[in-house]
């Protein structure tokens, strides 16, 4: 990521209020019974903690990781006012270590700064990073979203559509993959008709 899209993210975290709020994405908690205490989860770009913070009340050993130090500080905030331990690291798609075969559970949910090529290395990296018989859950906005602004990037290439997903993790198997509009109430930042794209999948 650019210099001066790390300072974006800083000033946009530096706010008081916590920017998507702190309570778990919707799509990510419905599914809570994937999930079982002690297993490894990792959330990518994490921002200010509300999905990791959430993973770990659950039970798990969660590790998160974002590019802005200071959303990993208030992530940290959150996590302790919440009595959770998680591990958080303060680094980059590019930068972060990605160990192979490693997680029960990876949550991408709205990882959508990336550009095709910064995407694609996220996309293969979060596959090789879970164990066999995880689950990948992600979550982002489709092109319909452009018509909404509500949320999510402005350029058309940083969307996800569902045969973009389905040929992107072709080595998982699909478990739910759905396109559909919803009201979105996660903060400032996302609120208000969305459309939206969601993939559960699992690693054979």
């Amino acid at each position: 990521m650019s210099s001066a899209e790390l300072e974006r993210w800083n000033g946009r975290f530096s706010a008081p209020d916590y920017l998507f709020g702190t309570e778990p994405n919707r799509f990510l908690a419905s599914h809570k019974a994937l999930f079982r205490p002690g297993q490894r989860a990792l959330c990518v770009a994490d921002g200010e903690g509300r999905n990791s913070v959430w993973l770990a009340e659950q039970g798990l050993e969660v590790v998160a990781f974002d590019f802005s130090a200071v959303g990993v500080e208030k992530a940290r905030r959150l996590a302790a006012g919440r009595g959770v331990r998680v591990a958080y690291e303060v680094a980059g798609v590019y930068d972060w270590a990605w160990p192979q075969e490693s997680f029960d559970a990876v949550a991408a949910i709205f990882v959508q700064f990336a550009d095709p090529a910064m995407r694609s290395f996220m996309f293969e990296r979060m596959t090789r990073a879970l164990k066999r018989g995880g689950v990948l859950l992600l979550e982002g906005y489709t092109p319909k979203q452009l018509e909404y602004r509500t949320g999510g990037p402005s350029r058309l290439e940083n969307l996800y559509t569902a045969d973009m997903l389905r040929a992107a993790f072709a080595d998982l198997e699909i478990l739910e993959l759905r396109e559909y509009e919803a009201e979105l109430g996660e903060g400032a930042a996302h609120a208000g008709r969305s459309a939206v794209v969601d993939l559960v999948a699992r690693r054979p």
